[in-house]
């Protein structure tokens, strides 16, 4: 029986209910009525159910897929407006015990470099990020209880908000590393990060023990509630992802959002973020050798069902795609994107050499962080480097509330266009910044109240005097 409530994986992501999922939306595929009166339901912006999603998913009619372009089109305004906020990965340790078959880090591996950034080494990482105008980090490190302990870690977050360079700032460190204790996420909380994220890889408990044949990250019951741990210890933002292409993307679907629904029925809160990152090319890694890729239509599918079924959350893409993949599903929901990304441990500094490559998988857009402001501007969008929600304590329940009432906009927007002000200022070459400061002059006529819009306009006026990091 399929219980959102339960605390055991195998209860909350139930394989008898996606199969049965699967087969009702394979059923209902053609049934034009039904899946009217779910697109009809999913307007009142209150999310969608595994099954019904599932049924959407399955649905090729032409009319009803460009309705569901349409409505995540609309709902990725609806709460998130035209902001996107920028990252970027910083891979500490590339030190790792398990035998994870999709990724170069895994243990046999023998001729890619292990590498593990000492305090020294993050610093001027950091710096250089700083240097690029980066204010938001997400860390990561393969698994190794010698290497990478939570002591290592703590150590990294602390010594990367000490860093202070210039006009530059890390004000936000997220994280992403392996599932770990109670007593390790509290410890994490102390240190003051943002999102907690952890990438179940698949959903089926009998593909995810073969493709994690060694190593403790093989233990499914244990990785797949780590979310529950991590609120647990008082982490109240967590991010969802699978890795699109190890199992059928239907079967992942349902199980995502199965989640999803998890979390809110235990805790409250559904899940801050959702990643979807799909199988790239890596040392030692051949994505072909997985047979369940999906192509770029089918992908923006998901993105679109993803935003109109679980309206609340953050949506994140990673330079794993490419320009033209990533324009397409910004505009279908996603809301966090990184850019000019580095997958290796180092070479934000300076460039590793060709024989010390130690990258976790291909990047695909390679482009400065300007160039993707800039672009990003061109297209109607507010780069955003915000991260004020978390130093103001709006996490968790307060978050969910603010975002699903709309009233999130209200913060978010004035913010957005305040780090894009200070990056423009501090950062940006002259065309990024002419075209930036046009967009400013537009959207601070848009902001709808008048009180709001003055304090944005004083804030804005003294970012230009020198005075910096002002938030609402």
């Amino acid at each position: 029986m399929y219980d959102p409530k339960s605390l055991k994986a195998e209860e909350f992501i139930n394989h008898e209910e996606i199969m049965d999922t699967l087969a009702y939306a394979d059923a209902n595929k053609d049934n034009l009525e039904l899946v009217d009166s779910l697109l009809e339901k999913a307007k009142a912006l209150k999310g969608l159910s595994h099954r019904e999603a599932s049924v959407l998913l399955a649905c090729e009619d032409p009319e009803r897929v460009q309705k569901m372009y349409d409505l995540a089109e609309q709902f990725k305004k609806d709460f998130y407006g035209n902001r996107i906020v920028l990252f970027a990965p910083l891979y500490l340790s590339n030190y790792c015990v398990n035998g994870c078959v999709y990724c170069p880090y895994h243990l046999k591996n023998k001729h890619i470099p292990r590498k593990k950034l000492t305090q020294e080494d993050i610093v001027k990482e950091v710096t250089a990020l700083q240097d690029m105008g980066h204010k938001r980090l997400a860390i990561e490190a393969g698994e190794d209880p010698v290497n990478n302990p939570i002591e290592y870690i703590l150590e990294c977050i602390k010594t990367i908000y000490s860093i202070k360079h210039k006009n530059g700032a890390i004000r936000r460190v997220n994280v992403n590393i392996a599932a770990t204790t109670v007593e390790n996420y509290r410890k994490l909380k102390e240190a003051g990060i943002g999102t907690y994220i952890l990438f179940q890889e698949t959903y089926h408990k009998e593909s995810y023990e073969k493709l994690h044949p060694t190593g403790p990250k093989h233990n499914y019951a244990y990785h797949t509630e780590a979310m529950d741990r991590a609120m647990e210890g008082g982490i109240d933002d967590v991010g969802l992802g699978v890795l699109f292409g190890l199992e059928m993307y239907r079967y992942e679907f349902a199980g995502l959002l199965m989640h999803a629904e998890h979390l809110e029925a235990v805790h409250g809160v559904g899940p801050h973020t959702i990643s979807v990152p799909r199988v790239k090319r890596a040392d030692d890694i051949d994505p072909d050798t997985f047979d369940n890729g999906i192509d770029d239509e089918t992908f923006a599918k998901l993105c679109a069902l993803i935003r109109i079924c679980v309206p609340y959350t953050g949506m994140i893409i990673s330079t794993r795609e490419s320009k033209a993949v990533r324009e397409k599903v910004i505009r279908l929901g996603v809301s966090q994107i990184s850019g000019a990304s580095r997958t290796s441990v180092g070479g934000y500094y300076e460039p590793e050499p060709e024989d010390e490559k130690s990258e976790q998988f291909d990047v695909s857009d390679n482009r400065t962080l300007d160039e993707v402001v800039r672009w990003l501007m061109e297209m109607g969008y507010i780069p955003s480097f915000c991260t004020a929600c978390y130093r103001e304590g709006r996490t968790g329940d307060r978050f969910m509330s603010l975002c699903k009432s709309g009233q999130i906009q209200n913060c978010c927007h004035p913010n957005a266009l305040m780090t894009l002000k200070e990056y423009l200022m501090d950062y940006a070459s002259e065309e990024t910044r002419a075209i930036g400061e046009k967009l400013i002059e537009a959207e601070l006529k848009n902001i709808p109240k008048e009180k709001v819009r003055e304090i944005c306009a004083d804030h804005l006026a003294k970012i230009e005097e020198g005075i910096r990091d002002f938030r609402f």
